[in-house]
């Protein structure tokens, strides 16, 4: 796919990402869907509901009706799909700088869109096949106000609210100025907990912090987790389809231990999990021990969940997936990311054992990553040739799933190019931090030498 990366398509705002461009991805969707109604949500960036209007614009000239959820998180957008039996368009760039703004699609069902759906409405935009309707079939346009408050709802609903209520846990929020202020205080509120907050006035300027939640931006979150002796701290990105922890000493949880605990949590003998070809040594460790086993696809949310749909539909059991960063899958729930119900069932293990206690297991591993940036689409190619000679050159087994992966045993790199920024991602995990840093290190220079 030239167009949607690995979680829809997204750019530097009124840079290739403004309304023309909006518009014509809208009609691309709702000539491919042909569907009679679409929903629209969007995170709280300042270009948001600008690029909101666009796409209702879109949408209405090939005959949908629009149903307007204005500012929610992603997965509150997608409950409303699967309630509604809609697809929507998700005006975000997710974790993305303010200045980047993104569209994403959902199918009818609440997940999201095959690859070979995608690759349809990629067609048809670049193609410009676009079926717009007469006059008299434009689609109408009305807002719902309700998402946010059944989504939660939903959420409480689907967890073991006894089991966290008893517990008399509470529990530090950052949504990071994002859409989970709209959702994510109420949820563990509603769940019996004591909640308190930081960064949680909606604000698409991000002034908290950036809207990765990576350790390095989760000071605020420590501090306030060590100040009211909570006994767990959860952050969300931009669009809060994902979550991550800080424990009760105020540390950053590796996202891919939690991963690991969530796993060992949930699967069984003869379960499948699937995760990306990043995926940690952890969570390899913490499927192998369960007696189940590991599918790997390449990076982003939509190789997951098409890989979960096949694998479902041919008669296995798949309980979890997910990847390193939060963004963790329960397709029994549903085939999509949640933050706030990934962090509520968490919580569920918390309300059990601390969460430094959880999560110690799968503290064995060292992993550092490192972002290339490149101008043109050369530099990316000659980046990208040197990664395949230094990858065959290696003492290894190679994986070229996504990128470039090698496995030393005792370690592993991969090298691959970004699905939503131009960067190319350089990754390395080893059990010591400095052979980990080694391996970078070397990768590193090979990139940038090109």
């Amino acid at each position: 796919m030239d167009v949607f990366g690995s979680s829809g398509v997204r750019g530097v705002v009124n840079q290739g990402m403004d309304p023309g461009f909006a518009t014509q991805v809208a009609q691309a969707a709702g000539t491919v869907w042909d569907a009679e109604r679409v929903a629209i949500a969007r995170d709280t960036r300042l270009s948001g509901e600008m690029l909101a209007d666009a796409v209702a614009a879109g949408l209405a000239s090939v005959g949908c009706d629009v149903e307007r959820l204005g500012v929610v998180p992603t997965p509150a957008a997608q409950a409303h799909a699967e309630r509604e039996e809609m697809p929507a368009v998700l005006v975000t760039a997710s974790h993305n700088p303010p200045e980047f703004n993104g569209l994403k699609l959902v199918a009818a069902d609440g997940g999201g869109l095959t690859v070979e759906t995608l690759e349809a409405v990629e067609r048809t935009l670049i193609e410009e096949s676009f079926e717009p309707v007469s006059w008299e079939g434009i689609g109408a346009s009305r807002s719902t106000d309700d998402a946010a408050e059944r989504y939660v709802d939903a959420v409480v609903g689907a967890v073991d609210r006894e089991r966290i209520a008893a517990a008399d846990l509470t529990v530090a929020i950052d949504p990071g100025n994002g859409a989970g202020c709209a959702t994510s205080p109420a949820i563990f509120r509603e769940l019996g907990c004591q909640v308190v907050t930081v960064n949680a006035q909606a604000d698409g300027c991000f002034p908290g912090r950036a809207p990765e939640p990576v350790p390095e931006e989760l000071g605020d979150l420590s501090r306030l987790v060590r100040a009211a002796d909570a006994d767990l701290g959860i952050a969300h990105d931009g669009d809060a389809d994902r979550a991550v922890f800080v424990d009760e000493r105020g540390n950053p949880v590796d996202a891919d231990a939690s991963l690991a605990a969530l796993a060992s949590a949930e699967l069984g003998p003869d379960d499948v999990m699937v995760s990306a070809v990043n995926v940690s040594q952890r969570v390899v460790d913490a499927v192998e021990s369960a007696g189940a086993s590991l599918e790997l696809t390449p990076i982003g949310a939509t190789f997951l969940a098409s890989r979960v749909r096949t694998l479902r539909a041919e008669g296995n059991s798949v309980p979890i997936a997910g990847e390193g960063n939060g963004g963790v899958f329960f397709p029994p729930y549903r085939l999509a990311r949640d933050g706030a119900y990934g962090a509520a069932r968490f919580l569920e293990l918390v309300s059990e054992r601390p969460a430094s206690e959880i999560v110690a297991p799968y503290d064995d591993y060292q992993f550092v990553q490192a972002n290339l940036e490149y101008d043109t689409e050369a530099d990316r190619d000659r980046m990208l040739e040197a990664a395949t000679t230094w990858a065959e050159a290696q003492d290894g087994r190679a994986d070229t799933t996504d990128g470039y992966r090698v496995d030393y045993g005792d370690a592993w790199v991969l090298v691959r190019e970004s699905g939503t920024e131009p960067l190319v991602r350089a990754y390395a995990e080893a059990r010591q931090r400095d052979r980990a840093e080694s391996l970078l290190g070397d990768v590193v220079a090979v990139l940038e030498s090109a």
